[in-house]
């Protein structure tokens, strides 16, 4: 079966399944494989419960035409996606960065979508299988595509581009993540980098913070066209913090019209200072994009985070400060500082910190670092999670190996009136603990 067979019997609807739990109706299912499993198995099942064509790669499995034989279902997946990508001949526009990369491609999305049909990353789906298929839930219709670019490898963001095809890129910021992976900071910046190698070779688009002075030193070294956003963009002037207690508001002036420069104000649903340059990269993308500003005004003040970022919500207790779907050092010191800076009327501030995970060898070195940092800022009560900091003096601190136990305590030693970051890996499950709180 190759590619162009493939993508005929794909254009019957447009729709494609990964997982024989999930199976959408007339789909196409592709029988990828993992650590733990092999697609190969489900592919009856799938066809049983309404798949219309299985695409495997083994033989064995073959039992008549629904069945479609390939060398490899992932590299299948990917060639039919960047196949699709280019037949669709529209923009796209992708998103990495160590910290922001969700926040903002939602943010530009949000922004687009007001002008343009937009499709864009969901949840996570930023790996060698969710950008196909976010490519693959594209239609004729789609007039923009956003794509969010994760890794953890050098090389990865490389293959991602190769697929998706980008045609405007942005990096967010540079830090310390997955390190283990990486080895180190500055194999950090060398693979975040490669978006911007790809675009070069295209001659595209890059769109910088240029109040980042590695980014801002990186764009120097390409031929591309850049875009700035940031305190210091010759497109905004008199970016102001008006106050993130906890919401961030700012008022800018834009200089979309160059002979009638405009002072706008945006009050967001975002937590963290931090967000300011996700807040002015979407505002950049819109503007660049001719969307009017009241319009981009309008769409960010009406985007809440729903993903554990930066989302602020009221308990019957208390105020809780969720920011548990990542972590790595450099967020992990932003959202500390941050809280620590909000002004609040609650009696308490409470920080409760879960590990940081994939650091490797630097783990020690870097949760020691984050605990030298929260204990400087004099909050009232911390509680730190997971083997990561195990470091901490347990006389001073309240240290659990897991949420579990962590929420154990707090069923026992009630918390009420206070305004509390929780801040950690995904993997530490501080979600756990919200129910308690």
């Amino acid at each position: 079966m190759d590619i162009d067979q493939l993508y005929t019997l794909y254009k019957n609807n447009y729709k494609i399944s990964t997982d024989s739990r999930n199976i959408i109706p007339g789909s196409i299912f592709f029988a990828l494989k993992g650590e733990k499993f092999d697609g190969n198995l489900y592919a009856s099942e799938a066809l049983q419960k309404g798949a219309t064509y299985a695409v495997i790669d083994n033989p064995d499995f073959k039992k008549n035409e629904q069945f479609l034989l390939v060398k490899d279902c992932l590299n299948t997946l990917q060639k039919l996606a960047n196949y699709h990508r280019k037949k669709l001949g529209i923009p796209v526009f992708a998103i990495t960065g160590t910290n922001g990369k969700t926040t903002t491609r939602e943010l530009i999305a949000a922004v687009l979508n007001t002008k343009f049909r937009v499709v864009a990353t969901q949840g996570n789906l930023n790996n060698h299988i969710g950008v196909p298929l976010t490519l693959l839930s594209m239609t004729n219709d789609t007039e923009i595509g956003v794509i969010e670019m994760g890794a953890n490898h050098i090389g990865e963001i490389e293959q991602l581009c190769n697929i998706a095809e980008p045609d405007f890129g942005m990096i967010t910021n540079i830090g310390k993540a997955h390190l283990e992976g990486f080895g180190s900071y500055k194999n950090v910046i060398r693979a975040k980098s490669e978006i911007y190698s790809y675009l070069i070779n295209k001659k595209g688009t890059i769109f910088y913070n240029i109040d980042n002075p590695l980014l801002k030193e990186l764009v120097k070294k390409t031929n591309c066209i850049s875009i700035d956003y940031g305190i210091n963009s010759k497109y905004f002037n008199n970016v102001r913090l008006l106050h993130y207690s906890p919401f961030l508001n700012l008022s800018i002036t834009t200089f979309a019209d160059k002979n009638n420069p405009e002072d706008i104000t945006i009050s967001t649903n975002l937590v963290g200072e931090y967000n300011l340059e996700n807040v002015l990269a979407s505002v950049c993308a819109g503007m660049y994009f001719g969307i009017s500003v009241n319009i981009i005004i309008k769409s960010i003040q009406e985007y809440s985070p729903m993903n554990n970022r930066s989302q602020f919500i009221k308990t019957q207790h208390n105020r809780l400060i969720l920011d548990y779907y990542n972590a790595n050092p450099t967020s992990m010191e932003a959202a500390i500082i941050n809280f620590h800076e909000i002004e609040t009327t609650d009696s308490r501030k409470i920080l409760v910190l879960g590990e940081m995970l994939e650091l490797g060898v630097h783990s020690m070195e870097e949760h020691f670092r984050i605990l030298m940092i929260a204990e400087k800022m004099g909050f009232d009560d911390i509680y730190f999670v997971g083997k990561g900091f195990k470091i901490v003096d347990q006389k001073k601190y309240l240290y659990f190996e897991n949420s579990d136990l962590l929420k154990n305590y707090l069923k026992v030693n009630k918390v009420e009136n206070a305004l509390i970051l929780i801040k950690g890996s995904r993997g530490v499950k501080l979600e756990n603990i919200t129910e308690v709180l």
